[in-house]
């Protein structure tokens, strides 16, 4: 149990967290949705309370260098676990580089299982190094020829998202170089199949499950649109399909005279090379599960299956791993449940899994006084509506207030983020204006419980809606001369606003410098009246 903290008895009423996904404060107004906004309740709360700066990138969030953007799975990792635990990125990265990776019993039995067959390797293609990064497959599809593999096929998801809209080619036309360097010595790497990330493969939460549907038509039983290969893919498919940007190709097949090059088949050993787990387990369960009911496989070849990560350690999957993820211990839900505190969290299906699974330190299962509430979110192109489901999450927080059955709450507005990856400008806009009247709504109940609010981020995206010229620091442009769209996160700071109406301005937030998302679960606890425990970084909280 945690202790009871001396200097403050704690707020009467809740302590409510609200996490404005992909808000970040960027230097520039030029290209900020954020800044072309109406939010008077934003405009007000900044204007009028106490709020600091927070590190949301980078080492602060466990990635490997500070050129390393953040995300929601390592933001909420921060946030809920009150400390910085190097993820997916960095593990794998050194693992790599120390050739732990080659060693581990995971990556041994791959190599055997594929020695007879074909190695298959799915995941992003890109190098954003959010979900995936390049670098560790051309590492892999190394070693895999060195290790006696003769035949590797690479199943190719398309990005525009972590990285620039329109960059597939980037990635493609050196990648299938590289392969083709590598194919000697009866060692033959291709690409075999791909598709926008947002298309096909990499659902979340079950929310779209005919996305996983159509990754396992294309990558497993090699059906759909063929080509030659995946530059001539890409290059057919941006003019069939005019303005579409990468994440959202659909997808292709690598064929010979009419043949699929690479589907998979018994015999055969498949990675999945993505390290975060919110995109991956869909994927995994449709290979691992023997009773699988989310779609019909039309067949379930026997392979030897392995994850860059283990996606989830409640439920085990996938069973085979090559790098082990981060041991999160200790984290502000279990040691709030521990000290008797009831807890609601609530989002869209889209961050659903981000203020449950991620904030508790990557578990599935609740803690003592958890209360979970997911509201479903629309299966449509989110510029189309980008107030998502704003409204539904409000309603849902208010109802869950009024109960007074909860001492502390948390949620996630997915507007800015979702949307922000869209690159449209005036849907951004749209969305981070949807917040702030869901905000508008929510602080009122909020004061009328005696509570307080931690209004922050888990990292920047509407903030930077065009990529910028490094000179001029305008937004660069299309050869069409419109604005060339930025879908990637940020390396902005977020806010931390402390929304306070019940403490007659005795309580207020230090700026400490390094400060980062990490700091939110001692700050909580705090205002909660309860000494931070032990292993989490320092309240930002000043009591006068």
């Amino acid at each position: 149990m945690l202790q009871k903290l001396a200097s403050f008895a704690g707020v009467k009423g809740p302590v409510v967290t609200i996490v404005m996904d992909g808000y970040g404060l960027a230097k520039s107004e030029t290209g900020s949705a954020i800044a072309a906004a109406r939010k008077p309740t934003l405009d007000r709360l900044f204007a009028n309370y106490p709020n600091v700066t927070l590190r949301a990138h980078g080492t602060a969030v466990g990635m490997p260098s500070d050129e390393d953007m953040g995300n929601s799975e390592v933001g909420h990792n921060a946030i809920g676990a009150g400390q910085v635990y190097s993820q997916g990125a960095a593990l794998v990265a050194d693992a790599i580089a120390s050739g732990a990776i080659w060693a581990g019993e995971a990556w041994q039995q791959i190599v055997a299982g594929a020695r007879s067959g074909t190695l298959h390797f799915i995941g992003l293609f890109s190098d954003g190094n959010v979900h995936s990064h390049i670098d560790h497959l051309k590492a892999m599809v190394a070693r895999a020829k060195q290790e006696g593999v003769k035949t590797v096929r690479v199943h190719a998801l398309l990005d525009g998202r972590d990285v620039p809209e329109t960059s597939a080619l980037d990635y493609t036309e050196p990648f299938e170089a590289f392969l083709q360097q590598l194919s000697a010595d009866g060692f033959d790497a291709q690409i075999a199949s791909g598709g926008g990330r947002m298309n096909i493969t990499m659902d979340r939460y079950d929310a779209n499950w005919s996305m996983v549907e159509k990754g396992w038509h294309t990558h497993v039983l090699g059906e759909g649109d063929q080509f030659s290969s995946a530059t001539e893919a890409v290059k057919a498919l941006r003019e069939r399909f005019p303005g579409t940007i990468d994440q959202d190709l659909p997808p292709f097949v690598v064929a010979r005279a009419g043949k699929p090059v690479g589907t998979i088949e018994d015999g055969d050993a498949v990675v999945l090379f993505n390290f975060r787990g919110d995109r991956a387990i869909e994927i995994t369960r449709a290979f691992e599960e023997v009773a699988f009911d989310k779609f019909d496989r039309v067949r379930a070849p026997r392979v030897t299956y392995a994850g860059m990560l283990q996606y989830d350690g409640d439920l085990k999957l996938p069973q085979r791993f090559l790098v082990n993820p981060p041991a999160i211990t200790d984290t502000s839900g279990e040691w709030f449940a521990k000290s008797g505190i009831a807890q609601f969290a609530c989002s869209e299906t889209q961050k659903f899994g981000h203020v449950t699974y991620f904030w508790n330190g990557n578990r599935s299962g609740k803690f003592d006084g958890e209360t979970y509430q997911e509201v479903p979110s629309d299966v449509v192109p989110f510029e189309q509506r980008p107030w998502m489901k704003s409204a539904e999450i409000a309603d849902a927080m208010i109802a869950a207030l009024r109960s007074g059955q909860y001492k502390t709450l948390r949620c996630n507005f997915a507007n800015g983020d979702m949307v922000g990856h869209t690159g449209n400008f005036r849907a951004a806009t749209m969305a981070v204006e949807a917040v702030d009247l869901a905000l508008a709504r929510l602080l009122p109940v909020i004061d009328a419980m005696g509570g307080v609010a931690l209004i922050t981020a888990d990292h920047g995206n509407a903030d930077e809606m065009y990529e910028l010229d490094k000179k001029t620091k305008l937004p660069a442009q299309n050869k069409d001369g419109s604005f060339k769209a930025k879908t990637a996160h940020t390396l902005n700071p977020v806010p931390l606003i402390l929304y306070d109406n019940v403490s007659g301005g005795k309580l207020g937030l230090k700026a400490l410098a390094g400060a980062g998302l990490s700091n939110i679960a001692a700050t909580t606890a705090n205002l909660l009246g309860f000494e931070k425990h032990a292993k989490w970084d320092e309240s930002l909280l000043e009591i006068k």
